[in-house]
């Protein structure tokens, strides 16, 4: 199964870059803070955990640009 690492950094530039909370973040998607910081630092992995960092990156139309 492929690492979410990846997405991950996309995610935390993208929020970093766009002045965006974690607390923003995760009442977007349902979540805490605490569980959204888990998320981005791989402390949280597993189906679900997947399934928000891939939302995510839908959602902002995150992705490696050619």
């Amino acid at each position: 199964m492929p690492t979410t690492l990846t997405g991950r950094e996309l995610i935390k530039q993208y929020i970093d870059e766009n002045d965006i909370s974690l607390q923003s973040l995760g009442a977007m998607y349902g979540i805490s803070k605490v569980y959204v910081s888990d998320i981005l630092s791989g402390k949280r992995t597993g189906k679900k955990a997947n399934e928000i960092v891939l939302k995510i990156i839908e959602d902002f139309k995150l992705g490696i640009k050619n």
